[in-house]
């Protein structure tokens, strides 16, 4: 078995990527920013089902905006699965405030795993650096050859963040790499079980849905992946030899509307889901909302543009099978109740 360090041991993605290299048998290592979040990364994994896991997983303290920490945490290990990155909930001021941290981060670990002989990295990439600012009338569908339009000034900064920091890890391994090998997974939403109560940007929607915050349902479409399936396709990227070079969409398959994941928690969490709105949000009503809501004025640009994705390369060559939609959904609204994480009636 392989020695594999994790990045970003407390985030949603790093923690189940987490859980499956302990089942899988693997020596773990986890990097967080500060080590008192150790006891919360071990309740996490609790959570997920791994059990106490003792000396299976060491832990680093290391920082995507310093230096310091990597070297040591990446020294022995055979790969390592890049996925700490920022991803706020609300849109900063500065877009440097993401940009900065993905872009050197990404080169910090892959400066560090290149001289610590690492073979592979993965990187945590998003659909975000494929397919935003592009026309509303696209229709084709998207695939690994697309690239996030950065000239286009409705790229909001998560999307610039995960575009450049990609693209300066492809440059990165053509220019200096040296033997270090680099996979790409570009996640579409995830969602999925939950496994504490720090829930990333993308389990809000769920959230606010269920307590009834979410007054209706914007005329937004995703793509859906279930965490598990995340987590399994980068472990996949990490061994096989065929995806050595190679970006990978990560989907369940068709992409939905918020109406659409709105009606799934409706048919399928009961009383659960009674706060739940269905009624769908005129985009003129958002456009006129917008200028008064940082958080809606940055959707805008994406009301209505029904994109749609393929995950057929990683089935073909890395024998990727993921769960439904409906099933991620239904598992992230399932875990949030039974975390208690929903606000009271």
């Amino acid at each position: 078995m392989a020695r594999v360090l994790v990045t970003g041991g407390t985030g949603f993605v790093g923690a189940h990527c987490l859980i499956q290299l302990l089942a899988g048998g693997h020596e773990t290592r986890a990097t967080v920013r500060d080590l008192k979040r150790e006891s919360d990364v071990r309740a996490m994994l609790r959570q997920g089902g791994a059990g106490e896991v003792g000396e299976r997983l060491k832990m680093f303290r290391a920082d995507l905006s310093a230096d310091a920490g990597w070297a040591e945490a990446v020294r022995g290990c055979d790969y390592v699965l890049h996925v700490a990155s920022p991803f706020p909930v609300t849109v900063p001021k500065d877009e440097n405030e993401l940009i900065v941290p993905a872009r050197d981060g990404a080169l910090r670990v892959l400066k560090a795993a290149r001289d610590a002989g690492v073979q592979r990295v993965v990187l945590t990439s998003s659909f975000v650096a494929v397919g935003y600012g592009v026309p509303k009338d696209r229709t084709a569908v998207f695939t690994e050859d697309d690239w996030t339009n950065l000239n286009d000034p409705s790229v909001q900064p998560y999307g610039k963040s995960k575009t450049i920091a990609e693209r300066a890890a492809w440059d990165f391994i053509a220019r200096e790499g040296g033997q270090l090998e680099l996979a790409v997974v570009n996640p579409t939403l995830i969602f999925g079980p939950v496994l504490g109560s720090d829930v990333s940007a993308s389990i809000v929607l769920v959230k606010r849905l269920l307590d009834g915050s979410l007054p209706g349902c914007p005329d937004l479409w995703f793509g859906v992946v279930d965490v598990r399936d995340v987590a399994d396709l980068h472990i996949r990227a990490m061994t096989d030899p065929a995806a050595r070079g190679e970006r990978f969409l990560a989907t369940s398959g068709d992409f939905v509307n918020v109406r659409q994941i709105a009606q799934t928690l409706k048919d399928g969490m009961g009383e659960l889901a009674r706060k739940v709105p269905t009624r769908s949000l005129p985009n003129w009503l958002m456009r006129a909302v917008g200028p008064f809501d940082p958080e809606i004025r940055a959707i805008l640009p994406e009301l209505g543009k029904r994109k749609n994705g393929s995950n057929e390369k990683a089935r073909r060559l890395l024998g990727w099978t993921p769960r439904t939609t409906k099933e991620a959904v239904l598992a992230t609204a399932r875990s949030l109740s039974e975390l208690k994480l929903l606000k009271a009636a």
